[in-house]
């Protein structure tokens, strides 16, 4: 048995068509590649399953050449860059979301880091405001303020001396 022709017309049951279309899906992708590597085409195509999901193939990215086309369509290209910009807006904007997500996980850091000293130290995790605080409730907030930090104070000390240690004994390491 060999291959046989099916006519083109929508596969009714949802299981099959959802099967089909990663057959072929893959097979276009496949084609794409070899039609860019015989011919040194750039290529991008995007996708939709049935389902809503997006699939893309690009040679060499689908993010370069989409740029490519949106930026004119290629007519402000610069020497050196086939893509037109040398730095294309979404690497700009991958970037920052990059580095804003860097950010918020140092911050939830931090952030669990005062509430455990807080905690450590007798204070309550979510205080009401200042205006609404009695003289003790102040009093007592002001002094386990400063206890917090006279110990940060001494640890910020010991953290010194330990890296002076460390840089003396690295010196003392490269001097042998």
């Amino acid at each position: 048995m060999g291959r046989r022709k099916i006519e083109m017309k929508m596969v009714k049951d949802r299981n099959s068509r959802q099967v089909t279309f990663s057959k072929r899906r893959a097979g276009l992708f496949k084609k794409a590649h070899e039609l860019a590597i015989l011919c040194a085409a750039q290529i991008a195509i995007v996708v939709f399953s049935p389902g809503g999901k997006p699939f893309s193939f690009g040679n060499p990215s689908v993010e370069s050449l989409s740029e490519r086309f949106l930026d004119d369509k290629g007519k402000n290209s610069k020497r050196g860059c086939p893509f037109g910009r040398s730095v294309s807006r979404s690497e700009k904007l991958n970037k920052h979301l990059g580095d804003l997500q860097r950010q918020v996980q140092y911050e939830r850091k931090r952030a669990k880091l005062l509430q455990e000293a807080m905690k450590k130290n007798g204070l309550p995790l979510n205080p009401k405001p200042i205006e609404e605080m009695s003289v003790d409730e102040l009093m007592k907030m002001r002094n386990a303020m400063q206890e917090l930090r006279e110990k940060m104070g001494a640890r910020v000390v010991e953290m010194e001396a330990s890296s002076s240690l460390l840089l003396l004994s690295k010196k003392f390491i490269q001097e042998k």
